[in-house]
């Protein structure tokens, strides 16, 4: 079989970068060992993420920093057996992180954030997936009140944004979620949607571009190699060729591109999440983020999703449940009607991250034909659909919406 593009993935990035190729005219085949959404856009917090502007940056205080090195922080563990071999990569992120560092990053990506929510709107009209989505946006709340005061300056600090908020002082927030209990207020982002179903979201993009004529087809992408101009991988339906390949394998794409002798500081942020049902028909209404204990509540389908913060581990290394059962027991205090777990062992998930916060789009600097579209850190579902509209212009030759230089894979050459 030969057709025109390789998309090597099936999470919201690789089945979005399908559908915008397929809708400039490309032959696509999607390829991925798993069905589509199996991975980490099946396992996330369901948040479309329009109000995070600046990236997740490596802690530089000090008074944190001893805090997370004793290892008993719910948001942020580490394996110590793992440390030696991501200390290299955390010193990158840390460097990173410095405010001047860390405000070209936020410039870099704020075309992305700006335009996630429009991007998905229209595929969600096209594959008919409006009751996955809501537009209510999201809670973060505190428990302590300086931390709430300075959350309130911090949000402030932000009006070059424009992005839509509320202050919710404790009556406030009892009014809008009146199951909480200890938290001293919130800030309510207006702009984020959220979706129920993360899983079934990216399921029904992939339906929506097999609708279209696209080819979806199980295959291992290691497999992947040159044959003069084309490209060739094995599927279950025997070898498949192609003109381009686009990798968008997330934390699977250093499969493909170590092979191919690219050194992309590709690591690992793993995390879990567990379903719960609820007391006494309480439900939420919002997914609510305790910025304390880096979790997120999330009303879903099928219950209440916990989903925690960031486990420093090898890959694959089993799971482990010390970090979900701190937030748990942080969550049941927030949330007094949290019941009883719905899943028989929590689901364990992979995020893909730059040290520089900025994923990888663009083509490879030394294989014609190879396109590169992974790195999206904690914001996958949300930058999907923009991304996959970047590297689709991109590769089309069309004038891209923004500058993708930033995004180049020979930053790191």
């Amino acid at each position: 079989m030969h057709c025109q593009t390789l998309v090597l993935g099936a999470g919201i990035v690789g089945v979005s970068t399908a559908l915008h190729l397929q809708a400039r005219g490309h032959q696509v085949i999607m390829i991925d060992r798993d069905e589509p959404g199996s991975g980490t856009s099946h396992g996330n917090a369901g948040l479309i993420e329009r109000s995070s502007v600046i990236p997740y940056a490596f802690p530089r205080q000090f008074g944190a920093l001893l805090r997370y090195g004793l290892n008993r922080q719910p948001d942020v563990r580490y394996s110590l057996k793992y440390l030696p071999k991501a200390a290299p990569w955390l010193l990158r992120y840390w460097q990173q992180s410095a405010p001047a560092r860390l405000a070209g990053a936020a410039a870099d990506m704020l075309p992305l954030v700006q335009r996630c929510v429009e991007e998905h709107d229209a595929l969600i009209a096209a594959a008919g997936l409006q009751a996955l989505v809501q537009s209510k946006g999201w809670i973060e709340v505190y428990r302590d009140p300086a931390l709430f005061e300075q959350a309130k300056r911090d949000a402030l600090s932000l009006g070059r944004y424009g992005l839509r908020y509320e202050f919710l002082e404790h009556a406030q927030l009892q009014a809008r979620e009146g199951a909480l209990d200890g938290a001293v207020g919130g800030i309510h982002w207006l702009d984020p949607k959220t979706v129920n179903d993360p899983g079934a979201l990216t399921r029904g993009y992939a339906a929506l571009f097999i609708k279209r004529g696209g080819q979806f087809l199980q295959g291992d992408a290691r497999s992947l190699r040159q044959d003069g101009e084309r490209w060739q991988i094995d599927s279950r339906r025997g070898p498949l060729s192609a003109n381009e390949v686009v990798v968008c394998l997330g934390p699977q794409s250093a499969d493909v591109f170590e092979r191919l002798g690219y050194q992309i500081p590709l690591g690992i942020k793993r995390g879990y999440h567990m379903h719960y049902d609820t007391r006494d028909g309480v439900q939420l209404k919002h997914s609510i983020c305790d910025t304390q204990g880096g979790y997120v509540l999330a009303p879903m389908a099928r219950g209440v999703r916990l989903t925690t913060g960031i486990e420093f581990a090898d890959s694959a290394a089993p799971g482990n449940e010390i970090q979900l059962q701190r937030c748990e027991n942080l969550a049941r205090r927030l949330f007094p009607n949290l019941g009883n777990r719905l899943d028989r062992q929590p689901w364990l998930g992979r995020r893909p991250c730059l040290p520089d916060m900025r994923p990888v789009i663009g083509p490879a600097p030394r294989h014609k034909g190879l396109w590169f579209n992974f790195g999206h850190a904690h914001h996958g579902l949300t930058l999907g659909p923009v991304t996959g509209r970047l590297i689709a212009e991109v590769i089309c030759g069309e004038r891209p919406f923004t500058d993708p230089a930033p995004y180049s894979a020979a930053r790191f050459d």
